[in-house]
């Protein structure tokens, strides 16, 4: 096992790049870039770093100059032999080859695209602007870096020995945890944790911890690397990204009320069974369910990842059982800042009504919270997303108006056009 305390404790002697591999990344970033080749390949997008927490002035805690260096050091990557054997070859969800010849080659041969960073009000603007199939693997890679250098800002005064404790304090947080969940046997809990981790070593520490504290309870990671490496399933399908730029991309009103749908043709067309899982809250979850078409209400569940994650559950239960289908043999996967208390109380008010299913993100990657002074290594929200694609902005609404996205206007329009009233603000933690 590797010992974190002293690789952190090394960092402040030589380089560590933060980022050593393109598939250190989740999932379903791979299956969504697919099928945006496959559909949308000319799209020419902007994606940009957006720091909910602004009390956080990331570029006065992180250096410019280390910033860069990872960066530049992610542009210089490419698949390894072993990497691409493992995403030619490998069976994902039941199906081998998921990934087709003429996408591997694509992949084989890609180097990122450059970036723009620039630093403003105590904020670092950092920006990604090309084909959308290159841009959006950025993403990921971003998040990581910025996420891992704020740790190592924080942690570059700390003597050994402290370095010791601290992690030794967080593991003892993370075991705790799993030992309340593995109360629950029939639970089913997945790590999602990437985008916001500690550390990669971190990450990969307690997955190994999931592993042997869930055993059949722990089914899988969205981290591609770590699965790769641990022999576990790669857990993942789309996300708000496809219908932001599909919606962007509408000419209409018409056409702005018809995207979100047009995204779920064409991901089935290219999936079947537990890939065929509905996003549905990027323009809201209740619009989106009311004028789904029928065929919508056969695929195999709903992922629920803003707004009150019960309200939703209870929605897409009553969404199913007037389409004729039976909600015990569809899946929810809860995905919406989630701890052991939510994830507990979500099981219990749902087990053996539907499939229910956790995507445990940044409180298992990155619980460090009340073990340094000032709370310096709390997790905070931090996203990569796309911004404009054509020329033309992208919106989000969500369940959750903290979590809304986009021109004042456009937001606006996108209410009109999707039936969106009156939302429930909640707090935007992680």
């Amino acid at each position: 096992m590797v010992d974190i305390a002293t690789r952190v404790w090394n960092h402040k002697w030589r380089i560590d790049p933060i980022v050593r591999s393109l598939i250190d990344d989740d999932f379903y970033k791979l299956l969504m870039c697919q099928s945006v080749r496959r559909n949308r390949p000319d799209a020419h997008v902007t994606f940009s770093l957006i720091n909910r927490n602004t009390s956080l002035r990331l570029a006065e805690i992180i250096d410019e100059g280390e910033l860069r260096e990872q960066l530049d050091n992610v542009r210089t990557l490419s698949l390894s032999r072993g990497e691409s054997t493992w995403l030619r070859g490998n069976t994902f969800y039941g199906k081998r080859q998921m990934f087709s010849p003429d996408f591997m080659e694509w992949f084989e041969r890609l180097r990122l695209p450059a970036y723009h960073l620039e630093k403003r009000d105590g904020q670092y603007e950092l920006t990604f602007e090309g084909s959308w199939p290159e841009v959006m693997l950025w993403e990921i890679h971003a998040l990581t870096i910025i996420m891992e250098l704020r740790s190592r800002a924080v942690l570059r005064d700390m003597g050994r020995f402290e370095l010791q404790v601290l992690y030794a304090r967080a593991m003892t947080k993370v075991w705790e945890k799993v030992n309340r969940l593995r109360e629950v046997p029939e639970i089913r809990i997945a790590d999602f944790g990437t985008r916001r981790r500690h550390s990669f070593l971190w990450q990969d520490w307690c997955v190994q911890a999931l592993q042997e504290g869930l055993g059949d309870s722990f089914t899988g990671t969205s981290n591609c690397l770590i699965a790769k490496n641990r022999d576990l399933e790669a857990i993942g399908t789309n996300a708000h990204e496809l219908p932001m730029i599909y919606a962007a991309l509408a000419d209409s009103d018409a056409e702005l009320a018809a995207a979100p749908y047009q995204v779920q043709e064409d991901w089935q067309v290219e999936h079947e069974g537990n890939l065929r899982i509905i996003l549905p809250d990027t323009f809201g979850t209740e619009g989106f369910l009311k004028n789904a078409p029928a065929w919508l209400a056969s695929w195999t569940g709903i992922r629920i990842d803003s707004g009150d994650p019960a309200e939703k559950a209870e929605l897409a239960i009553r969404w199913w059982r007037d389409r004729g289908e039976d909600p015990m043999t569809k899946l929810v996967i809860f995905s919406d800042g989630l701890d052991v208390d939510k994830m507990l109380a979500l099981h219990k008010q749902f087990y053996g009504r539907i499939k229910v299913s956790f995507g445990w993100g940044t409180m298992l990657t990155n619980d460090f919270i009340g073990l340094v002074p000032g709370d310096r290594l709390a997790p905070f929200s931090i996203v990569v997303k796309a911004a404009s694609v054509n020329g033309r902005p992208t919106v989000k609404l969500s369940d959750n108006p903290g979590k809304a996205m986009g021109p004042a206007d456009q937001i606006e329009r996108y209410k009109r056009v999707f039936g969106v009233g009156q939302q429930q603000y909640f707090e935007v933690k992680v």
